[in-house]
């Protein structure tokens, strides 16, 4: 199987054949179709598909854009040039914040999508669908004879590979959660297991993800990591502060607890980016543990909670942060490559993506055990002054790498 990401920069030579590959498919400018789970938010999900959807806009001819729901918010130019087909679940009131809680209804969402796609195949023919998936629009089939190449970011995690951690928690809706992916859990791995015979080719966003693809579905992938903005990300020739940096969404598998009770422990700052279904109860969280600590030893961290933040307020917060805190078990995770692009090392759990992306004793260091002594412990053998290595380790994953990439996998799906 072939990873489309080189072991150092001087590897991009291997790129050569891909890069002809490339040349074939812009000779030829086909109709491709796109699928994302769902349009409600610019994540790093949609990140990947807005570079997907430049590629096609640069070297073919855009279709439609395929998804399960649909904010009809604006998110980038190259996304949002593409006409919006939203499944029959959009309709619902439940379709906005509760989309989550509609996750035995999603098979007949992407059925529906699959009856307008075959009819908008029939008006005007498509050469390829590619889908963006971390939960269920890989099952949606294309039309007969037509290749469907998935860029799969994760089997849905709430089914297979993370479901002890939705799980977790107190309270109504952490209740309601176990109770739903109890009782349609099994229903539907079987359904999603089923499904996985649409998807032609599957792209892995990193060897982690192709091996959960493996056991999961039982299907070979290669890797294309997904592209960091490394010429926006870039370092300040200024000093770091003194102060921790997470940058997530606030969900359960994030763990984000462990950052808050690593910093109050620790006496140190935190600042945590992002918003969540998590974020009412962890702001609850950091205030219980506080007023623990400040009984028990007299003195605690802080912890400040900023939301989503504009894309210049994140770079500078990676440009001044002592280090980045990434404590959750990540497919990829491209929050710890931006982060490293502008020079800020990462403290990382050992598992998952992070093996792959993070340098231990050069651009961070890793914890073993998922508990808050132990992220503290390794906060303490995270380098200082690794703006170089993170920047180099950064600049192997770049837009140019993953444009290459995708062009080649086009180019062999529409041979």
């Amino acid at each position: 199987m072939v990873d489309h990401a080189p072991t150092s920069p001087d590897a991009n030579h291997a790129f050569k054949m891909d890069r002809k590959a490339s040349d074939i498919a812009r000779s030829r400018r086909a109709r491709i179709a796109l699928a994302h789970d769902w349009l409600v938010a610019m994540r790093g999900g949609e990140l990947v598909l807005d570079r997907i959807a430049r590629i096609v806009r640069s070297d073919h001819v855009p279709a439609n854009l395929y998804t399960l729901f649909n904010s009809r918010i604006k998110l980038t130019e190259a996304i949002d040039a593409f006409p919006r087909v939203a499944s029959r679940l959009n309709k619902l009131p439940m379709s906005g914040k509760l989309r989550r809680w509609m996750l035995g209804m999603y098979p007949s969402g992407i059925e529906s999508l699959r009856q307008r796609l075959d009819r908008d195949h029939e008006h005007e023919p498509i050469d390829l669908l590619i889908s963006t998936s971390s939960c269920a629009i890989k099952a949606l089939a294309a039309p007969p004879g037509v290749p469907h190449v998935c860029y799969c970011h994760t089997p849905a995690r709430y089914l297979w590979s993370q479901q002890d951690e939705y799980a977790q928690g107190k309270g109504l809706v952490a209740a309601l959660r176990r109770r739903g992916l109890k009782s349609k859990g099994d229903a539907l791995r079987e359904w999603d297991v089923k499904t996985v015979r649409t998807v032609d080719v599957f792209l892995a966003n990193s060897r982690h993800t192709r091996e959960l693809i493996q056991d999961a579905y039982q299907r070979e992938a290669r890797v294309v990591y997904p592209p960091v903005r490394t010429e926006f990300f870039t370092p300040a020739n200024e000093p770091r502060q003194d102060f921790w940096l997470a940058v997530s969404a606030l969900e359960p598998y994030k763990r984000i607890d462990l950052a808050i009770e690593a910093a109050l422990i620790g006496r140190q700052r935190l600042m945590v980016v992002g918003e969540g279904s998590q974020a009412k109860a962890l702001r609850k969280h950091a205030a219980r543990v506080s007023r623990q600590l400040k009984k028990a030893q007299g003195a605690t961290g802080s912890v400040e909670f900023l939301g989503r933040v504009p894309d210049e307020q994140l770079r500078t917060l990676y440009q001044r942060a002592r280090l980045l805190v990434f404590p959750q078990v990540e497919d990829l995770g491209i929050v710890a490559l931006e982060a490293q692009a502008c020079g800020c090392p990462v403290v990382a759990r050992r598992a998952g993506g992070a093996l792959e992306t993070v340098l231990e004793g050069r651009t961070g260091s890793f914890f073993d055990e998922p508990n808050a002594q132990a992220l503290l412990d390794a906060t303490k053998s995270c380098p200082a002054h690794a703006e170089a290595n993170c920047r180099a380790q950064a600049q192997r994953f770049s837009e140019q790498v993953f444009d290459d990439a995708i062009r080649a996998e086009i180019a062999r799906a529409l041979r």
